[in-house]
């Protein structure tokens, strides 16, 4: 049996979590592409977004917004990312899902149109 990452960085190391609820914490990013990157965690083994309950959707979203309420008092940044790479062909590396909160700030990137849309570059600028 294959173990998961982030099964086993719960119950092995509790301290790198710096909130949480009842069914999910908030980590920093082992691999933060700005200052303040984290990933919300279920608690539970779940591999996709789309097997969280109504409820647990719910409770996900109020911790993504503790989260960036302290991040925001934290760091200061100028807007944000979510992201959810929602399978091996959206990116997924670790089966277990995690939901990026990446602050952005002004200049962090020459042209930040297109935001996600940017996995696709030459579709990233909808206008042209």
């Amino acid at each position: 049996m294959n173990t998961c990452e982030f099964c086993e960085m719960m119950k092995n190391r509790p301290e790198e979590f710096v909130l949480e609820s009842d069914n999910f914490t908030v980590h920093k990013s082992n691999f933060p592409v700005s200052p303040g990157h984290s990933e919300i965690l279920p608690k539970n083994h779940i591999e996709s977004f789309f097997d969280l309950s109504d409820g647990e959707v719910i409770e996900l979203y109020n911790l993504i917004k503790e989260a960036k309420s302290q991040l925001d008092e934290k760091f200061k940044p100028d807007a944000y990312n979510i992201g959810v790479n929602d399978g091996r062909a959206a990116g997924r590396t670790i089966d277990h899902l995690h939901i990026h909160l990446i602050p952005r700030y002004e200049g962090d990137t020459p042209n930040p149109r297109g935001g996600i849309r940017n996995i696709f570059p030459d579709k990233a600028d909808y206008t042209k």
